[in-house]
C-alpha cells in the first residue's frame, strides 16, 4: 500500500493474531484445564455449596460486592480511555506533533495515525462490554444467593444443583472479567503503536507471555491447585 511502511501493516496484524488467537486458545471450553479459571471455578462451586448451609448470607453478598466494585473501577477507567481516543481524532495534528517530538517515534501518514486511534478505541470498547456484562452477571449471582434454598434443605439434590448453577453463573461472570482484563493489557500494548510499530510487536509478545504465565504457570495457580486436593468437590 502506497505511503504505508510494512511494519505498520505487520504490527497490527501480529497484535490481532496474538490477541484473538491467545484468547480463543485460553478460553476454550470456559477455561482450559490447569488454568486459573478452571481452578477458581471449583472453588466457587465449593463456596456456593457452603453458602447453602449458612442461615445468614450477608458474607456471601459482601464478597460479590467487593468483586463488583473492582469491575466498576476498571469499567470507568475504560470509558476515560475511549473518550480520550475519540478526542484524539478531533485533535489529530496537535497530538501527532506531540508524538513526533519523541526522539525515537516513527513518522506515520494521517491514515495510519487514525488507524492507530481506531484500534485503541475498538480494543477498549470490547473491554468495556466485557466488564459491564461481568458486572451484570455478578448482580444476578447476588439475586440467586438471595433466592437460594434454606439451610434445612442444604443437603437435598435440588439445593445442591441450585448451588452448582449459581457457581456456574459466577464463573461465567469471572470469565468475562478475565477476558476484559486481558484485553486491558493488550490495549496498553496497543498504545505503543503511536511510538513505533516495532515497539507494538515487542510489547504484544510480552503481553502474551505475561498473561500466559499468570493464567497457567503462576504461584497463585499452584496454591489454588493445592487447596483443591483435599476438597475435590463432586
Amino acid at each position: 500500500m502506497a505511503g504505508i511502511a510494512w511494519p505498520d501493516i505487520a504490527a497490527p496484524a501480529l497484535f490481532l493474531a496474538c490477541w484473538v488467537g491467545y484468547s480463543r486458545w485460553a478460553d476454550r471450553s470456559d477455561g482450559r484445564p490447569g488454568s486459573l479459571m478452571a481452578g477458581t471455578a471449583e472453588l466457587r462451586r465449593a463456596w456456593m455449596r457452603q453458602m447453602l448451609a449458612r442461615e445468614v448470607r450477608i458474607v456471601d453478598t459482601q464478597i460479590v460486592s467487593v468483586l463488583v466494585h473492582a469491575i466498576a473501577f476498571f469499567a470507568s477507567s475504560v470509558v476515560l480511555v475511549i473518550g480520550s481516543g475519540v478526542a484524539m481524532l478531533g485533535a489529530r495534528d496537535k497530538v501527532m506533533d506531540m508524538i513526533g517530538a519523541i526522539p525515537f517515534a516513527a513518522a506515520a501518514p494521517p491514515g495510519v495515525w487514525e488507524a492507530k486511534v481506531l484500534l485503541l478505541v475498538v480494543v477498549f470498547v470490547y473491554a468495556f462490554f466485557k466488564f459491564t456484562w461481568s458486572l451484570r452477571q455478578f448482580n444476578y449471582v447476588v439475586i440467586m444467593i438471595g433466592a437460594a434454598p434454606p439451610p434445612g434443605e442444604a443437603e437435598s439434590p435440588a439445593a445442591i444443583a441450585y448451588a452448582d448453577r449459581t457457581a456456574r453463573v459466577a464463573t461465567r461472570a469471572a470469565g468475562h472479567f478475565n477476558k476484559a482484563m486481558r484485553t486491558y493489557y493488550f490495549g496498553l500494548a496497543a498504545l505503543s503503536w503511536f511510538v513505533h510499530p516495532y515497539l507494538l510487536m515487542t510489547l504484544t509478545v510480552a503481553v502474551v507471555l505475561v498473561v500466559y504465565r499468570r493464567e497457567f504457570r503462576s504461584r497463585t495457580l499452584e496454591t489454588i491447585t493445592a487447596s483443591l486436593s483435599p476438597r475435590n468437590p463432586t
